[in-house]
């Protein structure tokens, strides 16, 4: 097919337009915004998407609607901002005039101390306070789950946070105010186009449609495709891969539509984990708690769905939630779409059921029987913002004699990719579900997986927290109330 190509991205800065057609497909927003327009505020902590101290807005059209999401600029790339408004620390107070709302409550509730972490906290506070003005303590501290602060304590800046709508109005705000202005001059720098900035190589494409970007991907199948960069921007920065020529997908509205049906949810691969959110915790609310301690709120924002199964990692979040609950992807290579299993996709380390030229498109996720009994828990070594070292999803469903007929299970964590446990599944099918039944299959989890040992845990503790959740999830089901854990311990 025949495509306009555009070679400059376009997108707003603070106040002003900013056009670039030299530009490195691996730059970060962090590295342009410190060196390339001497926005210091912008402060470079961990470079890995875990501090926080690099945060800024960014607001972009989503069906009609102007909204604006923390994000980490250290690990996001420029090339994915075509369209897009970046909000930075610089602008939020003009030369000469008050303090922002938001940093007045920092400095009225001595949230501050060091300061090398503060504008951070007050981006993310921003962002918080546009949506929600007047946030539960819960609230505030899921907010803040992606910026850490090494002196102050949290205690301050989260007074600080429900102090802004007493010092601020927010229909006064300029990013208030502006708002239908901004939203035509996003709109206006919409015009469909593929954007192609580079040579060779060494260049990023932004197809203009799904697509094109099957036709791109299709003729390109070595180009690397970059969703939310959460993972793929740690390449970069940790360690130093070329993953050149990008593709990027974050500006794909086709691939972030949702939808729902009698009998399953279906997410397009584009779709965040802050998007799915209403709807995921809507229909599994099983998933709530494991969706509310992926990364912090700006990987949140960042990362999608499709991303993380894509990616193949075996500690990722959501693969072993979405095998249990029967999850299938879709696959597309140029015209053609395939449809697998989730638990198929993944075949070994670092090698899933995906053809070259061939990317995930979006996953089905199919509603529970009401007979079906389904959990997920995550075991890190801290709370928030942390990856599992073990994963285990669970959902069994039950006959009307109190035995198994369909017993599901999946860890994370215990293998080279996501995997079923086959065994402890086939001692639970049948059986009538007790103790002695339980105690069987937590000893059949032995036969299913052979865990590493990492920096993360040994083999011997995987192995073991594998059985104990296994039995933490009979008890749960013994009275349909969750097992409550000392939230200073993993297990």
């Amino acid at each position: 097919m025949t495509v306009d190509i555009r070679n400059t991205i376009r997108f707003l800065l603070n106040h002003r337009l900013v056009e670039l057609s030299s530009v490195s497909p691996v730059q970060t927003l962090l590295d342009f915004l410190r060196l390339d327009r001497n926005l210091r505020g912008t402060k470079e902590g961990c470079a890995e998407g875990d501090c926080g101290a690099c945060t800024v807005l960014v607001g972009r059209l989503l069906d009609g609607r102007l909204k604006y999401e923390s994000v980490n600029a250290c690990i996001r790339f420029v090339g994915s901002l075509d369209g897009c408004h970046v909000v930075t620390v610089d602008c939020l107070a003009a030369p000469g005039g008050p303090l922002h709302p938001v940093q007045q409550a920092m400095v009225d509730t001595h949230a501050s101390q060091c300061g090398f972490c503060t504008p951070g906290f007050v981006m993310s506070l921003y962002g918080l306070w546009m949506e929600n003005p007047k946030p539960s303590v819960t609230e505030i501290e899921k907010a803040l789950q992606g910026n850490l602060c090494r002196c102050t304590g949290y205690a301050a800046i989260i007074r600080a946070a429900e102090a802004v709508s007493v010092i601020g109005d927010l229909n006064k705000d300029p990013l208030v105010l502006e708002r239908e202005k901004i939203s035509k001059q996003l709109e206006g720098l919409k015009d469909g186009k593929r954007v192609v900035v580079g040579d060779g190589a060494e260049r990023f494409v932004l197809p203009a449609s799904v697509n094109d970007l099957a036709e791109i991907y299709e003729a390109e199948p070595k180009a690397r495709i970059v969703a939310g960069s959460t993972d793929v921007g740690l390449w970069v920065t940790k360690f130093m891969r070329d993953i050149s020529p990008v593709v990027h997908l974050s500006h794909l509205d086709e691939l972030r539509s949702i939808s729902v049906d009698e009998t399953s949810m279906t997410l397009g691969a584009g779709v965040s984990y802050t998007q799915a959110y209403p709807l995921v915790t809507k229909h599994f609310p099983q998933l709530t708690e494991l969706w509310d301690r992926i990364g912090g709120q700006q990987v949140r924002n960042m990362g999608t769905i499709g991303g993380n199964i894509a990616n193949g990692s075996p500690i990722g979040d959501t693969p072993p939630a979405l095998i249990a609950l029967g999850a299938s992807v879709v696959l597309r290579k140029g015209k053609r779409r395939r449809t697998v299993p989730l638990e198929s996709f993944f075949i070994e380390y670092g090698k899933q059921d995906r053809h070259p030229g061939e990317f995930v498109e979006a996953v089905r996720i199919p509603f529970l029987n009401e007979n079906a009994r389904c959990a997920v828990y995550k075991i890190t070594k801290r709370l928030d913002e942390d990856i599992s070292a073990v994963c285990g999803a669970f959902r069994l469903t039950f006959d009307g004699n109190g035995k198994v007929s369909d017993a599901v299970i999946a860890y994370g964590g215990m293998a080279g990719t996501p995997k079923r446990a086959e065994n402890a599944e086939a001692a639970l099918n049948g059986a009538e579900w007790t103790d002695d039944t339980v105690e069987t299959a937590m000893e059949a989890l032995g036969a299913d997986y052979t865990p590493l040992s990492d920096w993360r845990a040994s083999a011997d503790y995987r192995l073991l927290v594998a059985k104990n959740l296994l039995r933490r999830f009979y008890l749960e089901t013994q009275g349909d109330q969750p097992v409550r854990l000392d939230r200073k311990r993993a297990v």
